[in-house]
């Protein structure tokens, strides 16, 4: 059996990747051993951070190593928070608050937003594998449902006219950016 480290110490994150791939015959889906050093989010893209953290991670364990890099775009914020969106406040609900601050007084028509997620596997520190998804939709007035995290209760898809947090896990799984991007890997892994 071959094992997959999810290299994030997010909880939340790790709980929507092994959602949304699931079983995956042959392997094992395991969470970072403690103890490895961080490293530095440096990249200007959401690529280039989940490419570094890869690359990082994989030289402390034997396994095959997942970074994701992942956040929120506004386009009336020229693109802000982007690749600063786990760092935009102190926790979720200030950087929750933080948008909604700075969207007050952005009509409807410019709520416009996208969330991005990038995804990249190592092996021994060497990049073997990258994809990329994103899903299109607005900043909420307010925030709303109680699923997911992050930005989710303040993202709405408008074809629903539904927030990310408002969604079912599997409903979320299969039209966010991380679900679309972890889409592809369950293609890669099932034939590696």
């Amino acid at each position: 059996m071959k094992r997959l480290i999810i290299a994030t110490t997010n909880p939340g994150k790790v709980v929507e990747i092994r959602s949304a791939l699931g079983e995956v015959p042959g392997w094992t889906l395991n969470s970072l051993p403690a103890g490895i050093p961080s490293i530095e989010e440096t990249g200007e893209t959401f690529l280039a951070n989940a490419i570094l953290k890869a690359e990082h991670y994989s030289k402390f364990v034997d396994d095959l190593t997942l970074a994701d890099d992942s956040g929120l775009s506004v386009a009336a914020l020229d693109g802000r928070p982007g690749v600063h969106s786990a760092r935009y406040a102190a926790d979720p609900p200030a950087r929750i608050e933080r948008i909604l601050r700075e969207m007050k007084s952005a009509p409807a028509g410019r709520r416009d937003a996208v969330f991005y997620c990038a995804l990249a596997l190592a092996e021994a520190g060497r990049i073997i594998w990258t994809v990329q998804g994103d899903v299109a939709g607005v900043i909420a007035l307010a925030p709303s449902g109680s699923s997911g995290f992050g930005y989710d209760p303040v993202f709405v898809l408008p074809e629903l006219n539904r927030t990310m947090a408002d969604l079912s896990a599997e409903d979320k799984n299969r039209l966010s950016a991380r679900g679309k991007a972890l889409e592809q890997l369950r293609k890669f892994l099932l034939v590696h």
